[in-house]
C-alpha cells in the first residue's frame, strides 16, 4: 500500500513535463496549418523512434531511419488529395514489416494507430477549426488528470494489475465522466447535441485509455519503464502522446458520423 508521500511522489515531473508539452502543443494548435502540420510530423516521427528502440534495443539506426520515413510521410500526406493522402500512410508500416526482426504485428499496429492519429489531428485543425482540436485535446488531458488524482485519492480495485498496476477503476471512470463534463460544456456553447457530443466525449476518453494501456503492455514485454529518456526525468513523447493516439483515431473513425459545425478558427 502506498503512504501518503509515494502517492504523489511523481506528480511534479508528471506536472511540469505535461504543462509544458500542453503549451508548446497548444500554441502549435493555435498557430496551424504548416507549423501545425510540422509538429505533428515531428512528434509521430519520435514517437516510432522510440517505439522502434522498445522493441528492437540494438538496432538504432533502424529506429531513426523509420522515425525519420513516418515523419516525412506525416507531412506530405496531409497536403494530398484523398484518397491518396491516407493510402501513403501505410509505406513506413509495410515497409517496417520487412525491416523489423521481431514483434512486427505489434509494430504495424502501433505505427499505423500513430499516423492515422497524426493524419486525424491535422485535419481536424483544418477542417474544423481551433476549437475542435482544443476539445480533443481537453479530453485526453482531462481524462488523465481525472483519472491520475480520483485513482490515487479514491484508490480501489485494479483495472488491469498485471499490464498497468497503477491504474485503477476509480480513476477509469472518473476520466470517463471529465470528459463527458467536456463534451457536455462544448456542446452547449457550439450548440450541437448534448447527447450525441457527450457519448462521442466518453467514446474518446475510452479510446485514449485504451492506447495508454496499449503503450504501457508493450513496455511490460519489452522490460522498461519508459518509451525513451527524451524528457530528463520523465519518459519519452511516447509516454506523454499514447493517449492522444486512440482518441484521434477513434474520432477519425465515428467524427464524421456527426456535422460538428465549421469555421471555428
Amino acid at each position: 500500500m502506498m503512504g501518503p508521500a509515494s502517492r504523489w511522489e511523481d506528480l511534479f515531473p508528471r506536472l511540469a513535463s505535461g504543462t509544458l508539452l500542453l503549451l508548446i502543443g497548444l500554441g502549435a494548435v493555435a498557430i496551424g496549418e504548416d507549423v501545425f502540420h510540422g509538429f505533428i510530423a515531428v512528434i509521430c516521427g519520435i514517437m516510432i523512434w522510440e517505439l522502434v528502440g522498445l522493441l528492437q534495443p540494438n538496432e538504432k539506426s533502424l529506429a531513426l531511419g523509420i522515425g525519420s520515413l513516418v515523419a516525412a510521410v506525416s507531412m506530405i500526406a496531409i497536403y494530398l488529395p484523398m484518397p491518396l493522402g491516407p493510402l501513403l500512410l501505410f509505406i513506413p508500416p509495410i515497409l517496417g514489416l520487412f525491416w523489423m526482426h521481431q514483434n512486427r504485428w505489434v509494430f504495424l499496429g502501433f505505427v499505423l494507430a500513430v499516423l492515422y492519429a497524426g493524419f486525424g489531428m491535422m485535419s481536424i485543425r483544418d477542417d474544423l477549426g481551433f476549437i475542435w482540436m482544443l476539445w480533443l485535446v481537453l479530453i485526453v488531458v482531462v481524462t488523465d488528470i481525472a483519472g491520475y488524482f480520483v485513482g490515487r485519492l479514491v484508490g480501489g480495485p485494479k483495472l488491469w494489475p498485471k499490464i498497468s498496476p497503477k491504474k485503477t477503476w476509480s480513476g477509469t471512470i472518473a476520466g470517463w465522466i471529465a470528459a463527458s463534463v467536456v463534451g457536455l460544456l462544448f456542446a452547449i456553447t457550439a450548440k450541437v447535441s448534448l447527447t450525441t457530443l457527450i457519448i462521442l466525449s466518453a467514446v474518446l476518453s475510452i479510446a485514449s485509455q485504451l492506447t495508454d494501456i496499449a503503450e504501457s503492455a508493450i513496455k511490460r514485454q519489452q522490460g522498461a519503464k519508459d518509451s525513451s529518456d527524451l524528457i530528463p526525468g520523465h519518459g519519452g513523447l511516447l509516454d506523454r502522446f499514447d493517449s492522444m493516439l486512440g482518441a484521434s483515431v477513434a474520432f477519425l473513425l465515428s467524427g464524421k458520423l456527426i456535422n460538428l459545425p465549421m469555421g471555428f478558427h
